[in-house]
């Protein structure tokens, strides 16, 4: 099917401006996780870019605008380009904040010409929003979006060429990326011509739709078919919705309801319609799409996001008294497989929504997952998660020079623990520039007791960040076996040493 994508740049820095006035033509981040995720066009400038972490992109440009990611302000400024787009062409569906899809025949034929239409639809956007966007057109909606990003309309029975010399990385799915590359896989095109029996045998069917999309295949046989009418889930609140925590708490529960049956059905949902009936009588319908298979975790991220879109809104029509969730596209999915002693995969599953369901009643931080990511010291490399968040690490595949050797030290201290470290003579024992001691560590004074060095070995000197006189730090590090088989891995900074981990 052709589709038509509207795709508006920098979304979440746009957003920040016309809900919060950030000046999104000045040095602005928008950050996920400490992690930069978009930089407006003057950060761009000053060698800022998305995957930077904090510190980094501010040591680039000292005046960067830093700002937090907030689903719902992108949503509550998306709502009124959704309503610009569906005044001139009926069936519009919200892909994420920012970008939207629809058929192209329908505005193709009114407006003559595909060209045509899409050039209205980005003309109408600017005129009642004031917000630049693009539009691309491809077969599916996979290839439309990629299509829009690059600003160009790919000939009727083109996609699949358009498609084939495009990076691995624009299906989305950083895991499947990192192994795809390993296997010397780097375009979509590659991945493409890898057998589809293959591939789902190896990989999964998330992988095998991921292939069907490199392919610009993404409407066939995979395509959301016509579902049972008894799939739908619906709630009707005594009090009227009108706060978005109780909003979140609603879009958790009906999430989750829905994930369950569809679940019993073996089934699994890629388009989603969100309707909504106000205290006054208003109807509110939005229809989300996905190229993958939504979670229960992305099914209440779209519901909230939407929510807070009509709530906050300057126009909202009132507050919500029922709430309804319609599955429009649904596809097979038997999810995870048994054990041999018991239904292990179901116990696994239910964990997870106890796990989400926590999440749910106190946010999405109250459960959190240690990822390993790249650095040299230890504590440096554990970072933690939000439980259903990408967990993939980063950093650690590239070389840490001043990393300590394995095997890893078993217990890592959340705080170093201050200790010292003396010679013979009962002096601290110290090391100069060239890395020469002032002495032979003898014992170890931690916590109130003093202990007698076995062993040492080291030191490794660490000199990291000399180009920021705030963050700059020198300091060396040793590995220490106590004579009551106590080994540690200790650190002497500015003449004070401390104990940073313990190897059990």
């Amino acid at each position: 099917m052709r589709t038509i994508v509207v795709w508006c740049p920098d979304w979440p820095i746009v957003a920040a401006e016309i809900v919060d006035g950030y000046p999104a033509q000045e040095p602005v981040a928008v950050l996920h996780a400490n992690r930069v995720l978009v930089a407006s066009p003057a950060a761009r400038e000053e060698g800022v870019r998305r995957g930077l972490r904090k510190r980094e992109a501010q040591g680039r440009c000292p005046h960067l605008i830093v700002l937090e990611h907030d689903p719902g302000r992108d949503m509550l400024a998306f709502e009124p380009v959704l309503a610009a787009v569906e005044a001139i062409a009926a069936g519009v569906e919200a892909l994420r904040p920012g970008a939207c899809a629809l058929a192209a025949r329908g505005p193709a034929r009114y407006y003559r010409g595909e060209a045509d239409a899409a050039e209205r639809i980005v003309e109408h956007i600017a005129q009642q929003c004031g917000v630049e966007a693009q539009a691309g057109i491809a077969e599916g909606t996979f290839a439309a979006g990629l299509a829009a990003r690059a600003g160009v309309l790919v000939p009727d029975g083109e996609t699949a060429g358009f498609l084939s010399g495009l990076s691995i990385a624009a299906i989305g799915r950083p895991n499947l990326v990192d192994l795809l590359r390993r296997l010397g896989i780097h375009t979509l095109g590659e991945f493409a011509a890898l057998p589809g029996a293959d591939v789902l045998d190896r990989f999964g069917f998330d992988a095998a739709l991921a292939h069907r999309l490199a392919g610009g295949r993404d409407e066939r046989p995979l395509a959301p078919r016509r579902t049972p009418p008894d799939l739908d889930v619906s709630e009707t609140f005594d009090e009227p919705i009108e706060r978005i925590d109780a909003a979140a708490f609603a879009a958790r529960a009906l999430a989750e309801r829905l994930h369950d049956r569809l679940g019993a059905h073996g089934l699994a949902c890629t388009r989603l319609a969100i309707e909504a009936m106000t205290e006054t009588g208003e109807e509110l319908v939005r229809t989300w799409r996905h190229d993958g298979l939504l979670s229960v975790n992305a099914v209440a991220d779209r519901l909230r996001w939407q929510l807070e879109g009509w709530l906050r809104n300057e126009k909202r029509p009132g507050a919500i008294t029922r709430l309804r969730l319609v599955p429009e596209g649904v596809v097979e999915h038997l999810g995870l497989q048994p054990g041999l002693w018991g239904e292990a995969g179901e116990e696994r599953d239910r964990a997870h929504r106890a796990m989400t369901r926590v999440q749910g009643l106190l946010g999405p931080d109250a459960v959190l997952t240690a990822v390993l990511d790249g650095g040299r010291a230890d504590q440096s490399r554990i970072r933690l998660v939000a439980w259903g968040d990408e967990r993939a690490a980063r950093g650690t595949e590239a070389p840490w020079p001043g990393r300590i050797p394995g095997p890893s030290p078993a217990t890592v201290y959340p705080e170093p623990l201050p200790a010292e470290v003396v010679d013979e003579n009962g002096e601290v024992v110290g090391v100069s520039g060239r890395l020469e001691l002032s002495g032979t560590p003898k014992s170890l004074r931690l916590n109130g007791e003093e202990s007698g060095i076995k062993a040492w070995a080291g030191p490794w000197p660490v000199d990291e960040r000399w180009w920021d006189e705030e963050e700059a730090q020198r300091k060396a590090r040793f590995q220490i076996l106590t004579e009551d088989e106590r080994a540690y891995l200790a650190v002497l900074r500015n003449g004070a040493w401390f104990m940073e981990a313990l190897y059990d």
